[in-house]
């Protein structure tokens, strides 16, 4: 989770950074860097889908939950089962799509436009993020059952 959170956060920094740069190089030194563009698209998209495993973990993702929360506590509890495990199957499902992209590009050697990367990386994350928030929330769920942020404070989630 650390590591997660340490990734998703040194990659927004060197996005803001590029970013800083090449306003810098444009405006004062009218340079602007070529590459910045797609290194600052590839690290945002790293950064959400890395960002996403710890975010699954604290059950805090995007829930549909107005209705369920007005339930009594065992309906929501059903209800919030079955949108954990929605949410894996979804996760892993969009993983599995993601695959055959992946293997396309690392045969093609398909690379960015600019930048000259390696399109399969920036792919590879968004799957790599899917599974680890997919992994997370079923060992949630397994070890300490229903525990959104609205049943309990995320303090003891993260204990």
């Amino acid at each position: 989770m650390t590591a997660l959170r340490i990734a998703a956060g040194v990659m927004l920094v060197l996005s803001v950074a590029i970013n800083f740069a090449n306003i810098i190089g444009r405006y004062f030194l009218s340079v602007s860097i070529p590459w910045a563009e797609e290194a600052m698209l590839f690290l945002m998209i790293s950064t959400v889908f890395l960002a996403a495993a710890p975010v699954g973990w604290l059950g805090r993702h995007i829930r549909m939950d107005v209705i369920v929360s007005l339930l009594p506590p065992r309906a929501r509890e059903v209800f919030e089962v079955l949108s954990d495990l929605v949410t894996i199957a979804t996760c892993v499902m969009l993983a599995i799509f993601a695959w055959p992209v992946m293997t396309m590009l690392a045969e093609l050697d398909q690379r960015s436009e600019t930048a000259n990367f390696p399109m399969v990386i920036p792919q590879a994350v968004v799957p790599l993020g899917l599974i680890l928030m997919a992994l997370l929330v079923g060992v949630r769920l397994f070890v300490r059952g229903v525990r959104h942020d609205d049943v309990i404070s995320s303090r003891e989630i993260e204990r």
